[in-house]
């Protein structure tokens, strides 16, 4: 997906949809620093991925608490 369709999709959800994706987020990043350690991650990539998706969703939330 793009970046701004993913943009619009977060900002679509509710302020529970997103503590609960945030935290959804947090425990993959978590997992994967965690295979990463172990040498067990198959797509280091992810990290990546996963960090962006995290750092919109707060971007996201500081607007709404703005508004």
């Amino acid at each position: 997906m793009k970046a701004k369709a993913i943009r619009d999709e977060i900002k679509q959800m509710s302020a529970d949809e997103l503590n609960q994706k945030l935290a959804s987020l947090k425990d993959e990043l978590f997992h994967l620093r965690f295979q990463l350690a172990t040498g067990q991650l198959d797509n280091p990539m992810r990290i990546k991925e996963v960090k962006k998706s995290i750092a919109r969703i707060k971007t996201i939330q500081t607007q709404q608490a703005k508004a």
